[in-house]
């Protein structure tokens, strides 16, 4: 009698395992056609093994001030601390997933009363009724179709987006602290360049009214001067309030209340790491957000082959037992055990069309997120050709711009020593003094651009973070 148990189980499980090699989950497969047909749009990408992506942040911002800001930063940030809460969530479901190819057990102790009916079957024998039972009952489901292999490839998918995710965030962080940063020095430097501005203008409206003593200019000379020197003052106000809100931005970025940020000098500033990109693919490869959309598209594959599983029949062998009886004191002898042993195959026949709905919907949300893998790639394409090639004009032209300076540095002196001797007309001096002023704020502008661009490309190549 056992024997024959045994083999009506073996047939009953026979027949799903000889479908499964034709029907069996797939495997995943990087679209290389995504990646094959993209190029940068630039001169510079060196085949070298060595490039940004592996620098870490800390060789790249030597800075010790803003390593200092950007290691608490890391530590205070609020959507750095939620992007670590949706990795935990996801380790979670990824544990859970695990545990899927086991067996469930549950325990149920129970107690019944029932008050029968004298009319009932029972009832003349039988003024009421007590039942004691405890019992357990265990199920499982035989993987036949991959589906629950599927199932634990897609959590490991989605809690590997969650960390390539927080990776993305962090470097995404360290660039803004980074920027506004340089930012803040580069306010610093445009509030010093005003303020000796300010003192310059002070000293030749001095000189101008004794010019004007002279009879060397009018009256209009004197108070163009005057204006010149309030505007500069009003410059230097909105210069002092474009500071103080660039610090309360950056205490935001460091998970602080605004306050006063600690900080060095823009002319302080250098970046001695190679500028090296490295080859196409290398570069994607680093990415973190180009990680995470592909590990979203790998979890949507996985779920395209548990939808698929779920036309073909499942294979379900439950079990229960424990012990019965009407006396509680009887509960635990040997005649009050029972067991049950089920197995069975269900296949799916008319259900409403949920399975193929299900099946249709996980197809279009996997070519959703191969489209959404190669619109990412797409974009990290353009950040790396958009950064290097800032990087090169703003190089070429900080050059310019210190030679448009001090072109103009030197005819505002040339023009004053003019003025003084009464060869040239006020008017031409006033003008000097303003370009060289505009070219001035230019230079520190155009200097921290090239910060940026180097900001902008740490990150564009995904960044180094330990």
């Amino acid at each position: 009698m056992k024997k024959q148990i045994v083999y009506r189980f073996f047939l009953l499980g026979a027949v799903p395992f000889l479908l499964a090699s034709c029907f069996a989950a797939k495997d995943y497969e990087r679209p290389e056609e995504i990646i094959n047909d993209l190029n940068f749009r630039t001169d510079n990408i060196a085949a070298d093994s060595s490039n940004v992506s592996m620098v870490v942040w800390q060789d790249l911002f030597t800075d010790p001030l803003l390593q200092q800001h950007i290691q608490e930063g890391l530590e205070q940030n609020i959507d750095i601390r939620v992007a670590l809460q949706q990795i935990l969530a996801a380790q979670a479901y990824f544990k859970q997933g695990k545990q899927g190819y086991f067996p469930t057990l549950s325990v149920t102790p129970q107690y019944t009363h029932q008050e029968l009916s004298s009319n009932s079957q029972f009832g003349n024998q039988f003024s009421k009724l007590d039942v004691y039972q405890l019992a357990g009952n265990l199920s499982w489901e035989a993987d036949i179709w991959g589906k629950i292999r599927s199932n634990e490839r897609a959590f490991a998918a989605s809690y590997l987006q969650t960390i390539e995710a927080h990776r993305a965030v962090k470097t995404q962080l360290i660039a803004n602290i980074a920027s506004a940063y340089f930012q803040l020095l580069s306010l610093d430097e445009q509030l010093r360049v005003t303020e000796e501005t300010i003192e310059t203008r002070s000293s030749s409206l001095e000189t101008t009214r004794a010019l004007k003593e002279a009879g060397n200019v009018t009256e209009v000379g004197v108070k163009q001067t005057e204006a010149q020197l309030y505007t500069a003052q009003a410059l230097r106000l909105d210069i002092l309030n474009q500071i103080r809100l660039q610090e309360n931005s950056l205490s935001i970025l460091l998970g602080k209340q605004p306050g006063p940020i600690s900080r060095s000098k823009l002319s302080e500033q250098s970046i001695t790491t190679p500028l090296k990109t490295g080859v196409p693919a290398e570069l994607l490869s680093n990415r973190p957000d180009v990680r995470a959309s592909e590990f979203n598209l790998m979890n949507a594959f996985e779920l395209t082959n548990v939808a698929r599983s779920s036309f073909y029949p499942s294979l379900t062998l439950t079990a229960s037992g424990g012990f019965q009886s009407l006396d509680f004191e009887k509960l635990f002898d040997t005649s009050s055990l029972f067991a049950t042993i089920v197995g069975g195959l269900t296949q799916p026949i008319f259900n409403g069309r949920k399975i193929r709905t299900q099946y249709e919907v996980s197809q279009a949300q996997q070519e959703q997120a191969k489209l959404n893998f190669r619109k990412t790639l797409l974009t990290a394409t353009r950040e790396v050709s958009d950064a290097l090639y800032s990087y090169e004009i703003a190089t070429e032209k900080l050059e310019v711009k210190k030679n448009e300076f001090e072109a103009y540095d030197i005819a505002t002196s040339y023009s004053e020593e003019l003025l003084d001797n009464g060869l040239v007309n006020y008017l031409e001096v006033l003008t000097a003094r303003q370009n060289a002023l505009n070219s001035s704020l230019d230079v520190v502008n155009t200097r921290f651009n090239q910060l940026q661009a180097i900001v902008n490309l740490y990150e564009a190549l995904g960044g180094g973070l330990e």
